[in-house]
């Protein structure tokens, strides 16, 4: 089905510049990825409120301009579709991250990183689905349902950028909005076969999106993209990038040029496993194989343990908790949309299907509980998240990156995060080390289901691991689209 449509296999560089050079419309191209998402949303459940009309007006815009003559100046991604996260402030659009309490709300305005994108030339397609308030990572939620994976119906797309990561991954946009607090735009990306960059902390703006952490955990959230094509990570995160004068946390931050990376001499350390979750045998072989295309450039590589990842997810949930956790509220208020939820109520509720809340949600409200009340073991934890931050710029040093796996195994199916469910610590740990990472497509396995690795470095660096995602995807391919056998439009 893809291959009957170029048009959905190409980045949006590379639309862009057919659409300058008037071999394209902006009105063809915006269509193609219309009519696509028709076909797959209604099993993929990922785009959960479109603006199509809008769309195909500001794609005859944008042709109107080129007719005028005035390619030279217009912005870089003049005339391409995209699609943004539903947390992401839309003007027009939902903006509920998935609470039903939420329901009604529609923003007035877009987030920074949205106006951004537009400034950039981007036409935003519609908003795709999310977790439950962002914190867990299966896209399913009680006002929008759970979204499919492209390469599998019954196995997840991630969260809590799923929708996200399962449009781009099925073909429906060539760039799409993420954000990052726990893995949520590396882990989807992984489960759907494509790119995916969380970068440094800080260097993104958050300001525009619900929920927020309190201000110093806003350097653990990161706003980033997620592509089919990896030559698309850094023009759209040089978008992307800057200070907002609404995130305190956002700081001017040079960015380096991928093409300036020389792989020769690059350190790579390959860390396979935290030493706590073991790592599937066909994500292993992967992992090693991306090691031995960066050897053949002449990058140093050796293997690598941290012992204090087996620690991660006391560090990750100590850290955040100690940077102000959502905005300064509870979690369990959050979900009450402002007033303290009563758990054992709506677990109650729950088992007989009347709860407006998931079961992982109702979970991470325990999951806060216990942690409030143990606050000697959140400050131990602290010290052991900066002590391993401290080693890992160390080892990783001014030229290096990190391979490591993106979660202990391919796509699983439905609901199988559940037991056991803190696998996700494979991503989360970088976010409080507020390390650039980008997740690497390294083709299929025997299932079909996409393969992949991430790549991380120190801060700053997010030049570094992009450079080296775009020689793994000039190794082993990149997305390989999907063949939706399912699909039957």
């Amino acid at each position: 089905m893809l291959a009957r449509d170029p048009l959905l296999l190409l980045s949006a560089t590379r639309l862009a510049a057919l659409i300058r050079a008037r071999a394209v419309t902006s009105a063809e191209v915006v269509e193609t990825h219309i009519r696509h998402i028709e076909r797959v949303n209604p099993t993929l459940n990922a785009m959960v409120a479109d603006r199509f009309d809008a769309a195909r007006a500001e794609a005859r815009a944008a042709d109107a301009r080129i007719e005028r003559g005035e390619a030279a100046g217009a912005p870089p991604f003049l005339g391409v579709p995209c699609s943004i996260k539903e947390s992401f402030a839309v003007a027009g659009m939902p903006n509920s991250a998935g609470l039903v309490a939420r329901a009604g709300v529609r923003a007035t305005e877009d987030a920074v990183t949205v106006a951004r994108l537009r400034a950039a030339g981007f036409i935003p397609l519609g908003v795709t689905n999310v977790s439950e308030l962002c914190m867990w990572m299966e896209t399913n939620n009680r006002l929008y349902g759970r979204t499919n994976n492209p390469y599998d119906p019954a196995r997840t797309a991630g969260g809590s950028s799923g929708g996200e990561a399962a449009v781009v991954g099925a073909g429906g946009a060539p760039i799409g909005l993420g954000s990052d607090i726990g893995g949520s735009i590396r882990m989807p990306a992984f489960f759907n076969g494509v790119f995916g960059h969380k970068p440094t902390g800080g260097l993104v703006p958050t300001s525009g999106q619900f929920p927020l952490p309190g201000e110093r955990g806003l350097r653990f959230m990161t706003t980033g993209p997620i592509a089919r094509r990896a030559e698309d990570l850094m023009p759209v995160l040089r978008v992307l990038a800057g200070p907002d004068a609404r995130d305190p946390s956002c700081a001017p931050l040079p960015l380096g040029d991928p093409a300036e990376v020389d792989l020769a001499g690059l350190t790579v350390l390959s860390v396979e496993h935290d030493g706590v979750r073991p790592v599937s045998a066909d994500l292993v072989a992967a992992q090693r194989k991306a090691v031995e295309a960066l050897a053949a450039k002449g990058a140093n590589v050796r293997e690598a343990r941290f012992d204090l990842l087996a620690r991660a997810l006391d560090i990750w949930t100590a850290m955040l908790g100690a940077a102000g956790g959502s905005g300064g509220a509870s979690f369990r208020r959050m979900l009450g949309d402002g007033r303290p939820l009563s758990l054992p109520r709506e677990l109650a509720r729950w088992s007989i299907r009347r709860s407006p809340h998931t079961l992982p949600a109702l979970g991470l409200t325990l999951l806060e509980d216990v942690g409030s009340r143990l606050p000697w073991r959140i400050a131990r934890a602290v010290e052991l998240g900066e002590a391993l931050r401290a080693e890992l710029v160390s080892r990783i040093g001014e030229r290096g990156v990190m391979l490591y796996p993106t979660y202990p195994r391919p796509a699983p199916r439905h609901y199988a995060p559940l037991l056991p469910p803190f696998q996700w610590t494979y991503t989360a740990v970088l976010n409080v080390m507020e390390m650039p990472a980008t997740q690497v497509p390294l083709g299929l396995n025997a299932e079909g289901l996409p393969l992949g690795v991430q790549v991380a470095s120190i801060h700053g660096n997010d030049h570094v691991t992009i450079a080296v995602a775009q020689h793994l995807e000039r190794s082993f391919g990149g997305w390989v689209p999907p063949s939706l056998s399912w699909c039957r439009r």
